[in-house]
């Protein structure tokens, strides 16, 4: 039950951004430069990059996901999940990296 609260917590912040949207706010570009600075090690986060773990997404495959939502990514970003490191992002740099990997659809 805790971690359900934190998570709609987590939510809630996400969309209290302003405009309402973590993602119209969101900085891209920030995003691009923090996804290849902490990203790049395990996915494939730019068209050009050759190099990554084999058994994790690229980001353009999660842009293309047909449930893809800029918002949802960045509340999952800032939720501690097993498969990825514990990053201990701002909201507005989990913003900007969904807003990039947005970008690349």
């Amino acid at each position: 039950m805790h971690q359900h609260l934190r998570q709609i917590c987590l939510l809630l912040v996400v969309a209290s951004t302003p405009g309402g949207s973590a993602a119209s706010a969101a900085n891209a570009d920030h995003g691009g430069d923090l996804a290849k600075r902490w990203c790049a090690s395990c996915h494939v986060v730019t068209n050009g990059q050759s190099q990554a773990s084999a058994d994790v997404p690229s980001f353009a495959s999660v842009a293309r996901r047909p449930d893809f939502s800029p918002d949802r990514l960045a509340f999952f970003l800032l939720d501690p999940h097993p498969k990825m490191p514990n990053f201990p992002l701002s909201r507005t740099e989990a913003s900007d990296i969904a807003a990039y990997i947005g970008s690349l659809r």
